[in-house]
């Protein structure tokens, strides 16, 4: 939130301090102001607040009535509080007229001014108007509050974080829900010899995904089939003998356009990496390839990107910036339209001897000249700020990315993997793995992933190839 009020003994005193104003200090006409970007976790609690939650919408939306009222009063309680009058004002009513809707990112402006005062009994009467960021007004009326007749200073605290329990479906769920519709793709099977792997080809293929293509040693594949119960019947094998063999024909399919994705099997990442990019195989793009983690915590009350955590071991400056537009693209893909891409140091601030920050501040000026488009960077962010509010506030950060990242750009391979492990074997963290920047996505889980990650890495394989059918790489 920011305010028009003009801090009382400068700017860093008001970040600390909060100072009220006493009756008699009020005039007619006095005004403070509040704005706040309005975001869809804002309609979730709105809704929970309510009891108006759909269990059946991915995305929980109370009544247009319900919204602006509890959106009013949390502006409006905001001003009162901590601006005009300000600490140990007392509420007494309200007469508020709703007139437009509240849409997940409108940044809404609360004006206030006093228009009466009653010396007898200190009250203070104060006009109020909302309006969205294109100037349409959402509701207007007027509050009366007692004012305080002491002067009240108290150090401002950062406020907890407040996220929603899980209710109703899981993230896999929704996620399954949101791609019911997409036709299931091609998708080839580098060596799925052993039972998780093969395992989750066929499952993608049960829930509508992929059609796959197995490729890798026939006998190999039909004994761990008959060890796991698996029926092969009518599933496509290319038979070749070994796994590196089965990572160059698998990408010479994608190459010759009869798949449209590729999936890791049991073989190592790097085998199927090296056909891939090799300039033989025909599917490198301008861009550098990397690896993108999409996560769903339950401390975090939105999914989120971790790039590049799997590929790019010490990325220079350029290839972070492909980096980056590869973790943009894939948030667009699943619907963020403007990602906000928070670029990872050890501190918040440039240092000389610390080439992260150097490479973060280098990266939001490449964005500011149009060098990387499509969503909206700042670094160096330490990690506590880049996801929370509440940290960011007590550093005195502003900015439009700290504490609501939607993509996490990590310094190199080895912190981006242990911070995407701990937080999915110790946060609780959901996850999909994919690779982006060749002609087709990759999928590419760990031996140790679960089978709903690999059920999500391809579903979003599925959405990321339906998009290259309209945009290619």
């Amino acid at each position: 939130m920011t305010t028009s009020s003009a801090p009382v003994d400068g700017a860093a005193d008001a970040l600390q301090v909060l100072r009220n104003r006493t009756f008699d200090e009020i005039a007619i006409g006095d005004s403070a102001s509040l704005e706040r970007a309005f975001s869809p976790q804002d309609i979730h609690m709105f809704a929970l607040q309510s009891g108006d939650v759909d269990p059946e919408s991915s995305v929980s939306s109370p009544s247009r009535d319900t919204t602006e009222a509890i959106c009013a009063n949390v502006l409006i309680s905001a001003v009162l509080g901590t601006r005009l009058p300000g600490p140990g004002t007392q509420y007494v009513s309200q007469n508020l007229r709703l007139l437009g809707a509240v849409r997940p990112g409108d940044r809404l402006t609360v004006q206030m001014q006093v228009s009466s005062k009653d010396t007898a009994t200190h009250h203070v009467t104060l006009d109020c108007t909302c309006t969205s960021q294109e100037g349409v007004a959402v509701f207007q009326g007027q509050v009366e509050v007692v004012a305080p007749t002491e002067r009240i200073e108290r150090t401002r605290t950062a406020l907890p974080e407040i996220h929603p329990d899980a209710q109703g479906r899981t993230g896999l769920q929704h996620l399954l829900a949101h791609v019911a519709h997409l036709q299931p793709i091609r998708v080839a099977v580098a060596h799925p010899c052993d039972v998780p792997s093969l395992s989750a080809a066929l499952e993608a293929r049960h829930a509508g995904l992929i059609e796959p293509v197995l490729v890798g040693p026939r006998g190999r594949l039909e004994a761990v089939a008959t060890e796991a119960g698996l029926d092969l019947a009518d599933v496509a094998i290319v038979d070749v003998p070994h796994s590196h063999a089965a990572a160059q024909q698998a990408v010479a399919l994608a190459a010759a356009g009869e798949v449209e994705a590729l999936m890791k099997g049991s073989l190592h990442t790097d085998e199927l990496m090296s056909a891939l990019v090799s300039a033989a195989a025909g599917l490198r793009t301008k861009r550098r390839v990397s690896h993108c983690f999409l996560l769903q915590t339950p401390a975090y009350p939105r999914p989120f990107i971790v790039t590049d955590a799997a590929i790019n071991i010490a990325p220079t400056l350029e290839q972070k910036a492909d980096i980056i537009r590869n973790a943009i693209e894939l948030a667009q893909v699943i619907g963020v339209r403007e990602p906000k891409v928070a670029i990872l140091a050890a501190v918040e601030t440039v240092s000389p001897t610390m080439t992260a920050t150097l490479d973060a501040a280098a990266l939001c000026k490449m964005a500011d000249r149009g060098q990387i488009t499509g969503g909206l960077l700042d670094g160096p962010l330490a990690f506590d700020n880049a996801i929370s509010i509440a940290a960011a506030r007590t550093k005195g950060i502003v900015s439009e990315v700290a504490g609501q990242a939607d993509i996490l750009v990590v310094p190199d391979l080895e912190s981006g993997n242990m911070l995407a492990k701990q937080l999915i074997f110790l946060g609780g963290a959901a996850s999909a793995g994919i690779v982006l920047g060749a002609k087709v996505p990759v999928i590419l889980t760990s031996r140790a992933d679960s089978r709903d990650t690999r059920i999500a890495s391809c579903a979003i394989a599925l959405m990321l190839a339906h998009h290259y059918r309209l945009s290619p790489p």
